[in-house]
């Protein structure tokens, strides 16, 4: 007989045919003899620092073989990089302001630090989180499931990093990584103008809410 795989959840039964189990990948290095050269690695992947410099002198490595976030931009950056320090250059790849877009539905964008990498790495954080209901875009829309969080460093209010679970999350996402580039903080985010039913309007939304309550507040309150 046909297994079949039931889970129970608060939405429900459901029921599949087939389960998928996914377990991560692995760099595809193990050919390239490189315990022999002194490359370290961990788990297969190149061990490299910002200038794409693996542990042996004058031999880089950039992309999914080396320990760097496995994302298609971030290995084109790494490797022109690699390849300017090649030559004589000295190019880095900062990934303090990354964004990481999961295409789920809802979409799922993140960039920069979670509150709990931020209290890890010692800072003081003042959080807020807006549910969509009260972004204009969800609304007309109809699809208001998701949410915005701005995690910022309490005192200064420098923006450190935001989370959004959203149908156009990684659209939104690309704007947080040029606020946290400008240092910017949520009260800057907060006095900038934002095209109204735009779901990144949402950023502003809840840089409001550190000061305001915007449920009160009339449509585009600046």
């Amino acid at each position: 007989t046909d297994n079949e795989f039931i889970v129970d959840t608060n939405a429900g039964t459901l029921r599949a045919d087939q389960l998928l189990v996914a377990t991560g990948r692995t760099p595809n290095t193990e050919a390239l003899n490189l315990a022999s050269l002194g490359v370290e690695t961990a788990y297969g992947a190149i061990l490299v620092d910002e200038h794409l410099h693996t542990t042996v002198p004058g031999l880089y490595a950039a992309g999914d073989c080396t320990d760097q976030p496995e994302f298609v931009y971030v290995a084109a950056a790494g490797g022109s990089r690699a390849a300017v320090n090649m030559t004589g250059g000295e190019a880095t790849l900062d990934l303090s302001a990354m964004p990481a877009v999961i295409f789920t539905d809802p979409q799922v964008a993140t960039v920069g630090l979670t509150e709990a990498e931020a209290i890890e790495q010692g800072f003081s954080v003042d959080t807020r989180e807006l549910d969509l209901e009260n972004v204009p875009r969800a609304l007309v829309n109809f699809d208001t499931g998701g949410f915005i969080k701005l995690v910022a460093e309490r005192d200064s209010g420098r923006l450190l990093g935001v989370q959004a679970v959203a149908g156009e999350a990684g659209e939104l996402i690309q704007t947080v990584v040029m606020a946290l580039r400008a240092r910017m903080t949520v009260h800057d985010i907060a006095n900038e103008l934002f095209p109204y039913l735009t779901m990144v309007e949402g950023l502003k939304l809840c840089a409001q809410t550190f000061t305001k309550d915007v449920t009160q507040l009339s449509c585009c309150a600046g």
